[in-house]
């Protein structure tokens, strides 16, 4: 284009491909995490109305995904919800319920204080499990999931793992 002395930027170049359907999309494949169609008991949302005002007041858990050269890892974090601080996490080439509790621990292990505390996540298999809802119960720990798989309802754990 230059040699004919035409010279644009780039968004412009993008509009005009764009208009005349000459663009391609890329599409990103994107890992799952959550199974919420499982058949273990889902318990009901503890933290909707809760004015959260001390730290280990309630912790907020997910699972992001990270792209690795050739497959997915999966690094489950469990965050204060006052302090914003990372209680534990766990890193993971599979989605089992290991990791999950991996943080859990580690997320006990760093307890500051012992007050009550209300543990949030998703509907997710992992803590749905077994396992991972005795870890929560042996430590006085009440449970709280998101309704109705409502991204909003877990707005502080997506948002800390993107």
């Amino acid at each position: 284009m230059t040699s004919h002395q035409i010279t644009f930027g780039r968004d412009y170049l993008f509009d005009l491909l764009s208009e005349h359907k000459l663009l391609i999309r890329q599409r990103k494949r994107k890992a799952i995490t959550t199974d919420s169609r499982h058949w273990m008991r889902k318990y009901s949302n503890l933290i909707k109305e809760v004015d959260i005002t001390r730290p280990e007041q309630v912790w907020v858990s997910d699972i992001t995904y990270i792209r690795l050269p050739n497959q997915w890892g999966y690094l489950s974090l469990i965050t204060d919800a006052n302090s914003r601080k990372i209680m534990g996490y766990s890193f993971r080439q599979d989605l089992a319920a290991e990791g999950c509790i991996n943080a859990l621990k580690m997320a006990l292990n760093n307890r500051l204080y012992k007050e009550s505390i209300i543990h949030h996540s998703d509907r997710g298999s992992q803590y749905c499990s077994h396992n991972y809802v005795d870890l929560l119960l042996k430590n006085n720990i009440g449970i709280s999931m998101t309704e109705n798989g409502d991204p909003y309802e877990n707005a502080l754990a997506e948002r800390v793992n993107g």
